[in-house]
């Protein structure tokens, strides 16, 4: 498996420890009861299988995220990107825009991000 693949239960528990790190497991029990509605035993099965994988920590029952939420977008977006476009972000960009507009501020920002990304 890839190391910053996150399936979509994974990712919304991920999404969890990012907002609260460091966070007690018996608060993160709680709040995954709370927003995912999940037993005890769901939580702390899902908190061992990302541990196993390096993405999270669990030292003296605090939990820690070894993985960046950017680590994980930035790979998700590539493979995005590469199975469904063939690796072409135009593409990309035209199927994800389709025929909404873009706010002045909106492209803007894109074409800073662009400027910063284009090789010189």
């Amino acid at each position: 498996m890839e190391p910053y693949k996150l399936f979509d239960a994974e990712y919304r528990f991920m999404s969890i420890v990012w907002e609260l790190e460091p966070v007690n497991s018996t608060q993160l029990c709680r709040v995954c009861q709370e927003r995912l509605g999940w037993k005890k035993p769901t939580t702390y099965t899902v908190l061992r299988k990302l541990g196993d994988r390096r993405i999270v920590r669990n030292e003296n029952a605090v939990v820690t995220a070894l993985v960046k939420r950017e680590q994980v977008q930035q790979y998700e977006s590539q493979t995005l990107v590469e199975k469904a476009f063939d690796g072409s972000l135009p593409g990309f960009l035209t199927a994800f825009l389709g025929k909404q507009k873009l706010s002045r501020e909106e492209a803007e920002e894109l074409k800073r991000i662009i400027e910063e990304a284009t090789e010189t």
